[in-house]
């Protein structure tokens, strides 16, 4: 049963044996050889992790990591939540509630707007107002079938060197910046060396076109064995700006069909990867669902930047954290965006929820209308999803 002397709290590295064996119960041990973290680096640069203690002991704890996320084509300040972890005992006890907005007022406070997560147990974070807006995948491809992709024209591939970081980074921001969800991969949590980059997988193949540009690169895993039947190569990444230059990744991955079976690949959403591929190739073999909520309604708006002229206003209602409610105006006019709070009665009323699920580009205005996540006059919704559509949600990192 809950208690009201509970105290929430950030910890420190002298919370740190407490912190990590309630993970370790949660979440079980690291794989063999994978080292553990440090009392140092539990509380490093970009992260910042609170606990909720009973009588001096450790119940609860979260982290919350510093990201910027691409929504329309701009960075957005997000923080990560991670390490969710309730002790068993005390679990249903509501004691989330308290140490999560603990946890995303602090965050707000320094200027992140948005918070994402990977849940394992959804609903209890649809009561603290976050929704599922698109997930990360493995999908699992027969060999077989890569190999025989078309030659493609113009695009040969090469194995990439540590100067090549800089050129496999601009595919990746162009890919990212068109795509609503994914990290911006800059900061603490990421690589920041080329030579930690290369080194981090068995090989990064490169699709360079007929200048010599990078348009695409594979990072991939060899993994164990050379039985066809059993052996699994891994794809960390496969991304690429044109068909051709995807299809040259595909067949470099497919010529390891002699002495392995299947490929795995992490990707998301509707990747258009795929659709150079023989149609029935694509198999969804595990998926990590993807929650969204928003921290700060004008910070958030006022971030991304939309074409043309527009004005709209929306209101949000029923936020179980509190940090969100009320009415906002936002106007779009040459390139500059603005979001402020209003008084305001013909605003298009959503929740957290609903609001999540339209920043996203997840659903249109009409779709969150059937299900009660959006209400009120109907006045702003075709812009509403003028401005925030056309963008495909897609995330890549797993945290």
């Amino acid at each position: 049963m809950a208690r009201s002397d509970l105290v929430t709290r950030p910890l420190t590295v002298d919370d740190f044996g407490e912190s990590w064996g309630l993970g370790l119960e949660a979440f079980g041990d690291l794989p063999p050889g994978r080292p553990g973290p440090t009392p140092e680096s539990s509380v490093a640069t970009g992260r910042h992790p609170w606990g909720t203690f009973d009588d001096g002991r450790l119940v609860a704890r979260v982290v919350g990591r510093e990201y910027r996320s691409w929504f329309g084509g701009a960075e957005v300040s997000t923080c990560g939540v991670a390490g969710v972890t309730v002790v068993a005992e005390r679990r249903g006890d509501g004691l989330l509630t308290d140490l999560v907005r603990a946890l995303l007022v602090e965050a707000r406070e320094r200027g992140e707007v948005l918070s994402t997560l990977f849940p394992t147990a959804p609903g209890i974070y649809r009561r603290l107002g976050y929704e599922l807006i698109g997930a990360l995948d493995t999908v699992e491809l027969p060999m077989a079938e890569l190999a025989a992709v078309r030659a493609p024209a113009g695009v040969t591939t090469r194995r990439a060197t540590a100067g090549d970081f800089d050129a496999v980074r601009r595919v990746y921001d162009t890919w990212a910046a068109a795509q609503n969800g994914p990290l911006t991969r800059r900061g603490p949590s990421f690589v920041a060396s080329a030579e930690e980059f290369v080194g981090a997988f068995t090989g990064v193949t490169l699709a360079v076109d007929a200048s010599g540009e990078v348009v695409g690169f594979a990072s991939w895993q060899r993994g164990q064995g050379y039985d066809p039947a059993t052996s699994t190569l891994e794809a960390d990444d496969l991304l690429a700006l044109g068909a051709d230059a995807y299809r040259a990744l595909w067949r470099v991955l497919g010529s390891f069909s002699a002495v392995t079976g299947r490929l795995r690949v992490s990707t998301s959403g509707a990747d258009v990867a795929r659709l150079v591929l023989p149609a029935g190739t694509w198999r969804v073999v595990d998926t990590h669902p993807y929650m969204l909520r928003l921290l700060d309604v004008a910070g958030a708006f006022s971030a991304r930047s939309f074409d043309g002229s527009a004005e709209a206003v929306l209101a949000v209602t029923g936020d179980p954290l509190g940090l969100l409610d009320g009415s906002y105006r936002l106007r779009v006019s040459g390139g500059r965006t603005t979001c402020e709070r209003v008084e305001a009665t013909d605003a298009a009323t959503f929740t957290p929820q609903g609001l999540a699920l339209a920043y996203a580009g997840a659903q249109s205005c009409a779709n969150l209308r059937m299900v009660g996540h959006l209400a009120g006059p109907t006045t702003y919704d075709a812009t509403l999803d003028r401005l925030l559509g056309g963008r495909r949600v897609h995330i890549r990192d797993y945290f």
